[in-house]
């Protein structure tokens, strides 16, 4: 049985330091009838946003190392940003980039000529990255065949629903050649890349399909180098997803219990429902136990071990379902204006299910959990 150790789920001084500063930004520039109002045209992405929060607070560069052009911070830091792009669902590519490619050549061999200079670029914010597989890929999937390479390098495939790949200028290919499994860094500009961007439930965080014909590539790892980088990235935003998912969830209640404070029937605050109360303090329950897993998984993620793909498994199997309900519940107790496409909430409710499916479904977990832990069937 993988024996489990003790986490740290209390959030540190610069850890808060960083809430703050992003909160304040996103409320800035991220405010609910902007994000609503941009759903609505065809550019959802803010990419000046995205410019301040990846270069100018440094958020695209937090867990990669100083020397590679980092801030050298851990997983616990972007599990902060996560917790707040959660409670705004800011249009902003920061899980295809920041989370997926730049964990996958972390992940890889980062003395390889290729990620030693992409990775610089990525952590400054100068170009946008993506993971060029399915959003709803498992971390234990193992490693695709969607896509090959040649022996003139080039690569050919499809992959489809890949995330912020419409915004990215950088794909992170996993692709399989003549000498196995290996990731490559393709220009999203290059000749023969076709990105096609698909209806998405997520309004706030569009998913796309990407073809190959014989596009141009740089091998940034091979085999066993590949295999891993692909399976930390997947395993990193499984992990650090959960934290998405509990900001969105503290979102709803704490938009709901503000909204019944306000609203009285029969001359008495809604609120105040005995039948109400009952229900926000069961919500608030999940959410502290939401927090836990959440913070447990970045935890681990930041300081390695053992019980890393137990952490992420218990944080996606709970915190999921847990952002569903939440918001589910803050649009029943909303009544009508809940209901209404002028209220913020279905934009949470979609980022909400789509993050159930996205890096494995809660099912999923939980049956890789049981494996982790020995429990028989």
């Amino acid at each position: 049985m993988t024996e489990l150790r003790e986490p740290n789920l209390l959030y540190t001084d610069v850890e808060d330091d960083l809430r703050a500063s992003v909160r304040d930004l996103l409320a800035d520039r991220a405010p609910a009838e902007a994000v609503l109002k941009r759903a609505e045209t065809a550019e959802p992405y803010d990419l000046k946003l995205w410019r301040t929060l990846a270069a100018e607070l440094g958020a695209a560069g937090l867990a990669v190392p100083e020397e590679l052009g980092g801030h050298g911070a851990s997983a616990r830091e972007v599990a902060v940003v996560l917790e707040e792009l959660g409670r705004s669902v800011a249009p902003v590519p920061f899980l295809g980039s920041v989370v997926l490619a730049t964990s996958a050549l972390l992940g890889a061999d980062t003395a390889a000529p290729v990620a030693a200079e992409l990775l610089p670029r990525l952590a400054a914010g100068e170009v946008i990255g993506a993971l060029a597989v399915p959003l709803t890929t498992a971390p234990d999937a193992g490693f695709p065949a969607a896509v090959t390479a040649g022996a003139d390098g080039t690569l050919s495939g499809r992959v489809g629903a890949v995330a912020d790949a419409s915004a990215a200028e950088l794909l992170v290919v996993p692709a399989t050649g003549p000498d196995g499994p290996g990731l490559y860094a393709v220009e999203a500009a290059s000749a023969g890349v076709t990105v096609s961007e698909l209806v998405s439930l997520d309004l706030t965080r569009r998913v796309a399909d990407v073809v190959l014909d014989h596009a141009p590539a740089r091998l940034v790892a091979s085999g066993a180098h590949a295999e891993s980088g692909l399976r930390h990235a997947l395993t990193t935003a499984a992990g650090l997803l959960a934290s998405e998912q509990l900001g969105i969830a503290e979102w709803a209640l704490t938009e709901t219990t503000g909204y019944l404070r306000t609203r009285y029937q029969f001359g008495r605050p809604v609120g105040s429902f005995q039948s109400l109360k009952h229900r926000l303090a069961d919500l608030y329950t999940d959410l502290v136990a939401a927090r836990a897993a959440a913070r447990y998984a970045a935890d681990a993620l930041a300081t390695g071990g053992e019980d890393v793909e137990v952490a992420v498994a218990i944080a996606q199997a709970r915190t999921a379902p847990i952002a569903v309900h939440t918001v589910e519940e803050a649009i029943q107790l909303h009544g009508g204006i809940g209901m209404t496409w002028e209220h913020p909430a279905h934009l949470y409710l979609k980022r909400a299910k789509a993050d159930e499916l996205a890096l494995g479904t809660p099912g999923r977990h939980r049956a890789r959990l049981a494996e982790l832990v020995d429990l028989p069937a």
